[in-house]
Parts: structure tokens; C-alpha cells; sequence
């Protein structure tokens, strides 16, 4: 059976589109590791802090979701035509992640003064703005898409959930290696320390659970419609069942 030109063509990119994400994570990672060395700070703590960053667990989870897909094209017997539903929630989650960690960053970060100066450019610029255009090309783009049920959304909160109260638990008992303040949080609107106190990072995190909620659901929306285009392989046509 010949490989349609298409799918080989994005397992292509995705292949390429992961290995950049990936590039980026560990460019930035030495760059933060050794910039802590040098300045002789906690470097344990460094470490952990660095993965904390919603930005790096996003950017992994795109990198991961891209691999599997690329990976199950290629390894896939060939009467497969659409991809495992293991492998649709993946994407429909980093999907999701990146999308937001791109609407966040550019429109409450970027510009905001930092601390450090480790902050390699190309990599800000990547995880922050490349990583999430990929991702949605690939929700737009690529080919074989599953149709997911609505509850896959529920699916997509729970990483988000477990981030928010990893953090803001964790925060307080953190002392911060670049400043010596004893609380640690990635992003300042998370900070309770801040002006606006608990009750602004409340209203943050009601906002941003929203903008996941809205997200998560364009982007299962998005699949399902795409699985029924025509040319698209849907659930239905492949096993003869609704969905």
C-alpha cells in the first residue's frame, strides 16, 4: 500500500517541530544551569524551579505529543487510518497548553523585567511563540485527526490543576536563588506576595482555568470537525460505530 504524500510529508514536520521544542528546552536549560554555577546559587534548586515552569512542561508535552503521532505513522500497520486515541489526547493536551502559554506569556509576560540573565533569546522566542503556532497548525493541518468525545476536555484540566496546586503549595517553602526572598513562584500573578494578595492570584487563576476550559474545548471542537470532513478519516468510518 502506498504512504499518502501528505501524512509523510507532516510526520515530517512533526518529527522536526519536536526536535526544535526539544533543542530549545535544553539550550535554555544549560544556559540556566550554568549561569547558576557561575553565580554560585543553589543549583538544586535551580533545577527544580526551572522545571516548574508551566512554559517548559508545555513545551515537553508538545514535544512528546509530536514524537508519538510521527513515530505511530511510521510504525503503524498500514491499515491504520486514523491515529490511536492515546495519541489524540496527547495532542489535543499540548494543543491546549501551548495555546494558552502563548496567549499568557504574550499578553500578561512579555516585557516584564527578570532577575536573571540567562534567558537565551531564540529559545524565549520559540517556546513562547513557535512552540504554540506549531501546535495549532498541527490541530489545523494534520492529517488522519481522531474524532475525541467532549469529555477528553475534562481530560485536558487535570495537568493544569495539578501545576496550580503544586505551586502555589510549593511557593512558600522555596527560597528564591536569585534573590534570597524565602517564596518562589514562576509567574507573577501567582505570587500572593504581590499587591493584589491572594485574591488577585484567585482571580487570575479562576481566569486562566476559564481560557483552558474555552481552549480545551475549541480544540476537541476543532478535531471533530476535521475528522468529518471528507478526505479525513473519522471513528465512525473506521469502525462502522457512532461516537
Amino acid at each position: 500500500m502506498r504512504i499518502p504524500a501528505w501524512p509523510t510529508v507532516w510526520s515530517v514536520v512533526r518529527l522536526l517541530a519536536a526536535a526544535l521544542l526539544i533543542a530549545a528546552v535544553v539550550t535554555q536549560f544549560v544556559s540556566t544551569v550554568r549561569s547558576a554555577i557561575d553565580d554560585e546559587r543553589d543549583t538544586v534548586t535551580t533545577i527544580a524551579n526551572f522545571f516548574s515552569y508551566f512554559t517548559i512542561l508545555s513545551n515537553l508535552a508538545g514535544a512528546v505529543a509530536l514524537l508519538a503521532a510521527a513515530l505511530w505513522f511510521w510504525l503503524r500497520p498500514r491499515h491504520d487510518v486514523i491515529e490511536p486515541f492515546g495519541v489524540a489526547v496527547a495532542l489535543a493536551c499540548a494543543t491546549s497548553y501551548l495555546a494558552i502559554t502563548g496567549i499568557v506569556y504574550n499578553t500578561l509576560l512579555r516585557g516584564l523585567p527578570s532577575l536573571s540573565d540567562d534567558s537565551v533569546p531564540w529559545t524565549n522566542e520559540v517556546l513562547h511563540v513557535v512552540g504554540p503556532v506549531l501546535l495549532v497548525l498541527d490541530l489545523l493541518l494534520a492529517p488522519m485527526r481522531r474524532r475525541l468525545p467532549w469529555r477528553s476536555v475534562l481530560g485536558i484540566l487535570i495537568f493544569p490543576i495539578i501545576w496550580i496546586v503544586y505551586t502555589l503549595i510549593r511557593g512558600p517553602f522555596v527560597t528564591n536563588p536569585l534573590d534570597g526572598v524565602e517564596f518562589w513562584y514562576p509567574y507573577p500573578f501567582l505570587n500572593p506576595n504581590g499587591v493584589a494578595g491572594w485574591g488577585g492570584v484567585g482571580a487570575y487563576v479562576v481566569g486562566i482555568a476559564l481560557a483552558f476550559v474555552v481552549v480545551g474545548t475549541i480544540v476537541v471542537w476543532v478535531g471533530r470537525l476535521r475528522a468529518g470532513r471528507p478526505g479525513v478519516a473519522s471513528e465512525r468510518e473506521r469502525t462502522g460505530t457512532a461516537v
